[in-house]
């Protein structure tokens, strides 16, 4: 089974979740993990993927320029059906707590239903989000310091939350791809 983690980063808090999300999945027995920055990443390369993991840091609660340029280039995907029932998974930073995060992944979230993706969310059984409440994904926030260029880290609760979501959508993804065989 194979897991396509693309995310789009300015300051690195939202590679940093990229990552903790693409551990997580890596964790699943039998997933294949790819991990790829936006400006990196080939739209075409999703059709051999069983899951789709995209995340971004928020714009004014939407999606970073850099992934909805990706995003807009899968017109011919859409057209051709081939995304249809692949798993889908999304995750995204802002920088002040009222930033946009629930806005962002519903932004997030709607390319994937339009391609006929099954999105796969965080209940709050997961114990890393019992407290925390991401429900439609990962969704944190990255205080930016007074030094330009200089980025947070993200905290522990941060890193746990992108592996229980990679885990997650890696887990479902599995039992999809078991069930179809």
């Amino acid at each position: 089974m194979k897991v396509y983690v693309v995310y789009d980063s300015e300051g690195g808090h939202t590679e940093s979740l990229a990552k903790a999300v693409a551990q997580g999945a890596s964790g699943v027995e039998g997933a294949e993990v790819y991990i790829q920055h936006v400006n990196d990443a080939d739209v075409y390369q999703m059709v051999d993927m069983d899951a789709i993991i995209w995340g971004c840091p928020g714009h004014f609660g939407t999606i970073s320029a850099g992934l909805k340029t990706w995003i807009d280039k899968l017109g011919y995907l859409w057209a051709e059906g081939k995304l249809i029932d692949k798993i889908g998974g999304v995750f995204c930073t802002t920088a002040t707590q009222h930033g946009g995060l629930e806005a962002t992944l519903l932004n997030l979230i709607t390319p994937m239903l339009h391609q006929g993706m099954v999105v796969v969310g965080l209940p709050a059984d997961v114990p890393e989000n019992a407290l925390y409440g991401s429900y439609y994904g990962v969704g944190i926030t990255c205080p930016v310091e007074d030094t330009p260029g200089v980025a947070t880290t993200l905290t522990a609760n941060d890193t746990a939350l992108g592996r229980a979501l990679g885990k997650r959508v890696a887990e479902v993804t599995k039992q999809f791809v078991e069930n179809r065989a």
